[in-house]
C-alpha cells in the first residue's frame, strides 16, 4: 500500500520513535491499570468472599485449553458463573453444616469415567476396587496433587447432591392444593359479556414517553434488572472490492481461458503455455491459477451455485462456463463429464439385539429374535410398500424412526459396506436386508442423483491495493473529523451510513451484526474512554469500524430502547383500558353493549385452570374469576383483561361435585412444581452483593 511505501522510507527514524512511544505507554499502562497501578488484586468477591485473580486466570487458562473451541472471554464468563455458583453455594453447605463421609466421596468419584472405569483400578471382575485405588496414590506421590483437586470437586459434588435433595424433599404439595387444582378443572361457570377490545383503538391515537416507560420500569425492578451497560453508535468503512477491481479480477481470469506466451529466459524465447481450453494437466493447471483447490468429486445439481446450476449441469464433457460470481469469487468451469447415481438417498429399519452397536434399542432380543423380526417387517413391506414409513416408525430402532426412517441423502462409503454395497448396486425401489455391526437394516432405495465433475478455477474478489488505501484514508478521516465534530452530521458529509447503536453489558463479546468485537466493548468500558470519544478499528476481512461512546446507563435496569417493545404495549392497553372504560355504561348488560357499540356474547363452561374466552379471545383469567365470584344474575365493573376491558354477567355457576380422594391431582400439581427446586440458585444469585472487577484485568 502506498501508506506503507513511505513508512518504508523512513523507516530507521520510524523505528526509533515508535520504541520510544511503546516504552512510554507501556510504562503509563502498568502505573494506570497493569501491576503498579492495579486497585484490586482479585477478579471479584461474592458476599465479602474474593476471588484470588491468580486462581482465576489458571482456571480461565485451562477452560481455554480444554478443546471446546471457545474465546477468552467466552470462558472467562465461563468461569465466573461456576465461581459465583461455588461461593454462593458453599455458604449454604455451611450454614447447614453439609458434612460427605468417605463412602460418599468415594461414589461420586466411581462416577467419574477416568476413574471409576479405569483398569488400574478394578478387580478381576472388573469392579471398582477401593483398595487398589488407595494404594496407587499411597505409592504414586506425584499423582497426589490430581487426586487431591479431585477430591475437592468430589466434596463440593456430593455437598450439592446433599442440598439438593435437601431443597427436593421440602416440596411437597398439600391435599387442599389438590383439592383446589380438582375445583379448578371441575368447577364450570356460564356467562354473558361485553368486550371492548383494546385492538379496537389505533396504536397511533395513543403515544407512550420515555418517561412512562422509565416509572413503569422502577415500579417492576424485578424484571427489568440489568448491569451497567455502554451504548456505542459506530460507522462501518468497509474494505471491500471496487467496480474496478471486479473489472481487474474478471479479466485476469478471462485471460486464463487462452494460451500464454511467455518469455523462457534459458532459452531465450518465448513459450507459447496453453490456457484452460487446452491444458492437459487439469488439476496441476486449477491449483496454479485457484484460490480454491482442483476438487475431483462429482457434484449433484442440487449442490451448484443455484444462479448457475442449470448451465454448469448441461455442459458437454470439455466444455467450459464463466466467468461466474458464485459467493465471494470470480469463476470459471471446465466440464469433465457425468456420472450416474453419485449421491443415493434411502430409508431403512434398524433392528438392533444384544451385542450390536444398536444406538437406542428398544427392546431386549438375540441375534436370532432380531434377524426374525427383521425377516418379518421386510416381507411386510414386499406386501406392502407404503407400509414402510409406519413400519420404521414403530419398529425401528434408529433415530431416523421420527422421519419415517428416511436417511436423506448420501455418497458412497459415507455408509458401513454392507449398506453402502446394497444402496449403490441396486435401482431405485429396490428394498432388501442386509446385516451391519448395527444390526439387521430393511433398506428402501427411495432415489438417486446424477453428479458433473468440473475443474473450477476461483479467484477470490477482493479489493486491490488502491482500494484499501482510499478506504482507509476515508476511516481515518472520519475518525479525525468525528472527534471534533457532530458524529452522525460528519458521517452525512462524507457520505458514511451510521449503524443502529449497540448497548452492550461490561462483558459481552457479540457487537451488533459484525459478531465478536471484545476490543471495542473494552475501549468503551475503558475508565480512560470518556463519554462521544471516538476510535478506529481495524476489523480483518471486513473494514474499519468507527465507534464513539455514546452514553451510560448505570441506573441497574434495561434501557428504553431495549424495553420498550415489551412495556409499550403494556402501558398503551392502561390508557386504552380508560377511553373504553369511558364509553362502557349503563345499568344492564344490554346497555352497556350498546354504549360501547358491541354485541353482548356468550361463555359457556368455561373453568378456571383453562379461562379461554370462545371466537379466539384467548386467556383471560381476570374475566373467568370474575364471573366465578358474582352471584347468579349480577353484572361486574368494568375488567381490565389481557385483550381489552369486559363487563360480564353470571348465568349460572355449577359446582364440582365432592369426590372422596384429590390424590391425582396432588400428583399433577407435584409435576408442575418439579422443577422449583433449579429456582434456588437464581434466588441466591438475585439477593447476593457481587464485586466484578474483571475489567480490571483486561478480560
Amino acid at each position: 500500500m502506498a501508506v506503507l511505501a513511505k513508512i518504508r522510507q523512513r523507516s530507521a527514524l520510524l523505528i526509533g520513535v515508535i520504541a520510544l512511544a511503546l516504552f512510554a505507554f507501556i510504562i503509563q499502562d502498568l502505573f494506570t491499570r497493569g501491576t503498579f497501578g492495579q486497585s484490586s488484586k482479585d477478579v471479584g468477591s461474592i458476599d465479602g468472599k474474593d476471588i484470588s485473580f491468580e486462581d482465576f486466570r489458571v482456571k480461565v487458562s485451562n477452560v481455554e485449553k480444554s478443546g471446546q473451541g471457545i474465546s477468552s472471554t467466552e470462558a472467562a464468563n465461563r468461569v465466573w458463573d461456576q465461581e459465583v455458583s461455588i461461593a454462593l453455594l458453599s455458604t449454604q453447605f455451611e450454614k447447614l453444616g453439609l458434612r460427605v463421609g468417605e463412602k460418599h466421596l468415594i461414589e461420586v468419584l466411581k462416577a467419574d469415567p477416568n476413574i471409576g472405569k479405569n483398569p488400574m483400578f478394578l478387580n478381576a471382575a472388573g469392579m471398582f476396587d477401593i483398595v487398589k485405588f488407595k494404594e496407587y496414590f499411597k505409592s504414586n506421590p506425584e499423582a497426589k496433587q490430581y487426586i487431591a483437586d479431585k477430591e475437592k470437586d468430589a466434596t463440593l459434588n456430593a455437598k450439592f447432591q446433599i442440598y439438593n435433595t435437601l431443597v427436593k424433599s421440602g416440596l411437597y404439595t398439600t391435599a387442599s392444593e389438590g383439592k383446589l387444582k380438582y375445583e379448578m378443572e371441575a368447577n364450570k361457570v356460564n356467562f354473558a359479556y361485553v368486550a371492548g377490545l383494546y385492538s379496537s383503538i389505533k396504536d397511533s391515537e395513543v403515544k407512550i414517553s420515555d418517561s412512562e416507560i422509565v416509572d413503569y420500569m422502577k415500579k417492576n425492578e424485578k424484571k427489568f434488572k440489568a448491569d451497567d451497560t455502554r451504548e456505542i453508535q459506530y460507522v462501518l468503512v468497509e474494505d471491500k472490492a471496487s467496480k474496478e477491481d471486479e473489472a481487474e479480477i474478471k479479466a485476469k481470469i478471462t485471460a486464463l481461458l487462452s494460451g500464454s506466451v511467455v518469455y523462457n529466459a534459458k532459452t531465450g524465447k518465448n513459450d507459447t503455455l496453453p490456457g484452460f481450453r487446452n491444458a492437459t494437466n487439469i488439476a496441476e493447471f486449477v491449483n496454479s491459477n485457484s484460490d480454491v483447490p482442483y476438487d475431483s468429486t462429482y457434484v449433484a445439481k442440487n449442490n451448484l451455485p443455484a444462479v448457475d446450476a442449470d448451465k454448469l449441469f448441461s455442459l458437454a464433457p470439455g466444455q467450459i462456463y464463466g466467468p461466474y460470481v458464485f459467493g465471494k469469487y470470480y469463476c470459471i468451469s471446465k466440464s469433465l463429464g457425468f456420472k450416474a447415481g453419485v449421491n443415493a438417498k434411502a430409508s431403512h429399519i434398524l433392528i438392533g439385539y444384544t451385542g450390536s452397536q444398536t444406538p437406542n434399542t428398544k427392546e431386549k432380543r438375540t441375534k436370532e429374535e432380531a434377524k426374525a423380526k427383521a425377516e418379518e417387517i421386510l416381507a411386510q413391506v414386499q406386501a406392502n410398500p407404503d407400509s414402510f414409513m409406519m413400519l420404521a416408525f414403530t419398529s425401528s430402532d434408529d433415530s431416523s424412526a421420527q422421519q419415517g426412517g428416511d436417511l436423506g441423502y448420501f455418497g458412497p462409503n459415507q455408509m458401513v459396506k454392507p449398506f453402502n454395497d446394497f444402496v449403490f448396486s441396486n435401482g431405485i425401489g429396490k428394498v432388501g436386508l442386509v446385516e451391519t455391526p448395527f444390526g439387521f437394516h430393511i433398506i428402501k432405495i427411495t432415489d438417486k442423483q446424477d453428479g458433473i465433475r468440473l475443474a473450477t478455477i476461483a479467484q477470490k474478489i477482493e479489493p486491490s491495493e488502491v482500494t484499501s488505501d482510499k478506504v482507509f484514508t476515508l476511516a481515518t478521516k472520519f475518525e479525525m473529523d468525528a472527534a471534533k465534530n457532530d458524529f452522525n452530521a460528519t458521517a452525512k458529509e462524507l457520505g458514511l451510513k451510521v449503524a443502529p447503536p449497540v448497548t452492550a453489558k461490561a462483558m459481552d463479546e457479540a457487537f451488533g451484526s459484525l459478531g465478536n468485537q471484545r476490543n471495542i466493548i473494552r475501549w468503551a468500558f475503558d475508565k480512560e474512554t470518556d463519554k462521544n470519544d471516538v476510535k478506529r478499528f481495524e476489523i480483518a476481512n471486513i473494514g474499519h469500524v468507527i465507534a464513539q461512546y455514546k452514553s451510560e446507563n448505570k441506573s441497574g435496569l434495561v434501557s428504553v430502547v431495549a424495553a420498550r417493545p415489551y412495556v409499550e404495549p403494556i402501558l398503551k392497553n392502561k390508557k386504552k383500558a380508560e377511553m373504553l372504560k369511558a364509553k362502557m355504561t349503563g345499568s344492564s348488560l344490554e346497555a352497556v353493549a350498546k354504549s360501547a357499540g358491541v354485541a353482548v356474547q356468550q361463555a359457556a363452561n368455561v373453568t378456571m385452570d383453562n379461562p379461554v374466552l370462545p371466537g379466539g379471545v384467548g386467556q383471560e383469567p381476570k374475566v373467568v374469576g370474575n364471573a366465578f365470584a358474582l352471584a347468579a344474575n349480577k353484572i361486574s365493573a368494568p375488567i381490565e383483561g389481557n385483550t381489552g376491558v369486559y363487563v360480564v354477567k353470571n348465568v349460572s355457576t355449577v359446582k364440582a361435585p365432592a369426590i372422596a380422594s384429590h390424590a391425582p391431582y396432588i400428583e399433577k400439581v407435584k409435576a408442575q412444581s418439579a422443577s422449583d427446586a433449579s429456582r434456588i440458585l437464581p434466588a441466591l444469585k438475585n439477593n447476593a452483593k457481587i464485586e466484578d472487577n474483571r475489567l480490571q484485568f483486561n478480560y
